[in-house]
């Protein structure tokens, strides 16, 4: 699946898992265990809780995301 596939939602992250995962709170109310997209990880962008992240949902496993944008 290519990146142009995937649902762009806007939420907030609310816990650090290990393993590089983070629970994300949606602006829909729906919950994402998302991880940090590759081009997030080569310039070694930080993500705590509280942050404003862009999460990029699959249509087929809405439950799922890769975090591809963190607003300042």
């Amino acid at each position: 699946m290519s990146k142009d596939d995937l649902i762009d939602v806007q939420g907030t992250v609310t816990a650090v898992h290990s393993g590089g995962l983070y629970r994300v709170q949606c602006d829909s109310g729906q919950e994402v265990l998302a991880q940090l997209s590759g081009r997030m990880r080569r310039f070694r962008i930080k993500v705590v809780p509280g942050d404003r992240v862009t999460v990029g949902v699959s249509p087929y496993d809405p439950v799922r995301g890769i975090i591809t944008f963190r607003v300042r």
